[in-house]
C-alpha cells in the first residue's frame, strides 16, 4: 500500500493559499479605491474665473461632488493659451485622483509651436470627454463694423491696422482667424489674452477692436453691448440663428475645440473610474443640460479610452496645420 506524505501540501490548501496570498497584495489597492474620494478634489480652470469655461465647469463640479461625497473645488490657474494649469499639474501633482484639470485644445498644439516641460499624451491620464466650444466673433455694439465682411474689408485696406483679440497664443480662436486672414489673404493684428474674462472687459473698454473666442460673449450680445458677427460652427448656433457662419461666408473655416478632464500620468484605474462615472452622471444631468445650453454648446461625451484615442489623433493632424500657418517651432 502507498501511503500519503504528509507533509506534502494538498492540492486544496495549496490553491486556497495562493488565493489567499493574491487577495492580500489586493487588498490595499481595493481598499484605496473603496475608500476614494476622502477629501476635496481639485479641479483646475486653465482659465480666469466668469469666463465660459469657468461658468461650466463651477456648475459641473457642483453637480459631480454629490456623486463623489465629497466637494469638488474649482481653482483657476490662467496663462499660457490655458496650457499652464494642466502643464503644471502634469508635473507637480501626485497621480492619486485629488488634482484634476480640464484638457482644452491648446494643450495639443502649442507643444507643436515650442517645446514644453511636459508631453500632452505621455504625461496624463484621460478620464472623459466632456463637451465642446461654440466660437464667434464680436465687436463692440457701436463699431463700424457691420458685418463680418466689413472687418474683413477694412483689414485688406489697412493691412497690420485693424486687429482682434483671442484667449491666447495657439488657441482655437487664435488659430481659426490666422486661417480666416489667410484665406481672405489680408494681415490681421492678433493681442493674446489670459481667458475670456479679461478678452471681454479689454473689448468693452475699447483697448481691442473685436474678439474671438468661446461663448463667454453670450451675455453681452444679449445684452446689446457686443455684436455677433459670425460663428464658426458646421451650422448656425440655436441661439443666433441670424448670424452666418464663415464656412457660408466663403472661408471655408469651421472650428470646433473639444475638451475634457485629465490628471496626472500613472493614476489608478479604479480611482479613474470613480471619478468618471460620478462626472458622466452629472454631464447627464438636465441642470448641467440646460447650463450647456445657455451657453450654446453640446456634449461632447468620450470614455477615458476613446478620449485619450482622440487626443493623440488630434495631437498628430494639428501639427500639419501649425506648420500650414507658418506658426511651428524652429
Amino acid at each position: 500500500m502507498i501511503r500519503p506524505n504528509l507533509r506534502q501540501p494538498s492540492r486544496r490548501r495549496l490553491l486556497a493559499a495562493a488565493f489567499a496570498g493574491a487577495v492580500a497584495l489586493s487588498a490595499p489597492a481595493l481598499a484605496t479605491a473603496q475608500a476614494f474620494p476622502t477629501k476635496p478634489i481639485t479641479l483646475i480652470v486653465p482659465w480666469p474665473a466668469g469666463g465660459s469655461t469657468d461658468r461650466h465647469l463651477r456648475g459641473l463640479a457642483e453637480i459631480a461632488s454629490r456623486h463623489l461625497g465629497q466637494p469638488v473645488v474649482v481653482t483657476n490657474q490662467p496663462g499660457a493659451g490655458g496650457t499652464l494649469g494642466p502643464g503644471t499639474m502634469a508635473l507637480n501633482a501626485k497621480p492619486d485622483g485629488y488634482s484634476i484639470a480640464q484638457f482644452p485644445m491648446g494643450m495639443l498644439r502649442i507643444p507643436h509651436m515650442q517645446k514644453q516641460q511636459w508631453h500632452p499624451l505621455n504625461d496624463f491620464s484621460f478620464i472623459l470627454g466632456v463637451s465642446g466650444y461654440t466660437f464667434g466673433f464680436v465687436v463692440k455694439s457701436d463699431a463700424p463694423f457691420k458685418s463680418f465682411n466689413d472687418y474683413v474689408e477694412a483689414a485688406r485696406k489697412t493691412p497690420g491696422a485693424i486687429n482682434y483679440g483671442s484667449t491666447g497664443n495657439g488657441t482655437s480662436p487664435h488659430l481659426l482667424m490666422e486661417e480666416v486672414a489667410a484665406a481672405a489673404k489680408v494681415q490681421l493684428t492678433h493681442v493674446p489674452y489670459k481667458g475670456n474674462a479679461d478678452l471681454m472687459q479689454s473689448l468693452i473698454g475699447g483697448h481691442v477692436m473685436a474678439a474671438s473666442d468661446a461663448t463667454g460673449w453670450d451675455k453681452f450680445v444679449d445684452a446689446g453691448q457686443m455684436r455677433l458677427l459670425v460663428t464658426f460652427g458646421e451650422n448656425r448656433t440655436r441661439r443666433w440663428p441670424n448670424v452666418p457662419t464663415a464656412k457660408e461666408l466663403g472661408y471655408g473655416v469651421v472650428s470646433s475645440s473639444p475638451y475634457g478632464l485629465v490628471g496626472p500620468k500613472g493614476m489608478d484605474p479604479a480611482v479613474m473610474k470613480t471619478l468618471h462615472d460620478a462626472f458622466k452622471k452629472a454631464m447627464d444631468d438636465p441642470r448641467h443640460l440646460e447650463l450647456l445650453e445657455q451657453l450654446n454648446q453640446d456634449l461632447w461625451y468620450r470614455s477615458g479610452e476613446d478620449y485619450a484615442k482622440w487626443a493623440a489623433e488630434t495631437f498628430a493632424r494639428d501639427k500639419a496645420l501649425i506648420e500650414r500657418l507658418g506658426l511651428a517651432a524652429k
